[in-house]
């Protein structure tokens, strides 16, 4: 089974969505500024993706401009971040099985068939 965590609002997430459903009709979608991702949930995520927290921050978003750029933060601080402010969470994440990629470009999604 395929899970994306979608934001419909994020062109890039949308284009990864639209690249999924021309590859399979077998997946879920989760709207995570919905459906809010816990602590552990994010963190088996970048277990999945092979990545540091910090490496899956947006720093554009406004939040991060104001609050935290130019700190530094254990691992399990950023996770802590991200999940109070899921805003923060690069997108869209597109996991199979114990594996999972950013779908930016939404080619990356590819890897996963």
């Amino acid at each position: 089974m395929i899970t994306i965590y979608h934001n419909p609002r994020c062109k890039k997430s949308r284009a990864g969505l639209e690249l999924l459903k021309n590859k399979t009709e077998d997946f879920t979608v989760v709207e995570y500024l919905k459906t809010l991702l816990t602590e552990e949930q994010l963190t088996m995520l970048l277990m999945k993706l092979n990545k540091k927290p910090q490496e899956m921050i947006r720093t554009q978003e406004a939040v991060y401009k104001q609050n935290y750029k130019g700190k530094n933060f254990t691992d399990e601080e950023w996770v802590k971040i991200m999940v109070e402010n899921q805003k923060l969470i690069k997108r869209p994440i597109v996991v199979k099985d114990n594996k999972a990629v950013w779908g930016d470009p939404a080619e990356n999604i590819n890897e996963l068939f």
